[in-house]
């Protein structure tokens, strides 16, 4: 059931763009990620949100900002598919 979880949330091509930033970027505030992938700032906090539940990313508070990062141990699937791509 978790695996199936896990493969829906990487089923969505706005939550792959966003974990590709991550990837490649370390970390970035919502409106940075927001603009990057060209998605309302309210949706892409949401999607941040969903993959931060499912283990994909954590968040930092900094003042006014919330930034995020690939988990430090995240899902096994994540390894899987960003080692091949």
């Amino acid at each position: 059931m978790e695996l199936e979880r896990q493969l829906k949330m990487l089923a969505n091509r706005r939550r792959l763009a966003i974990l590709n930033l991550l990837r490649k970027r370390k970390e970035a505030d919502v409106s940075a990620v927001s603009e990057t992938i060209r998605l309302s700032f309210t949706s892409t906090s949401k999607h941040l949100n969903m993959l931060e539940h499912a283990g994909f990313v954590e968040k930092e508070q900094r003042s006014l900002n919330v930034f995020y990062r690939i988990a430090a141990k995240p899902p096994a699937i994540y390894l899987a598919i960003f080692t091949i791509f």
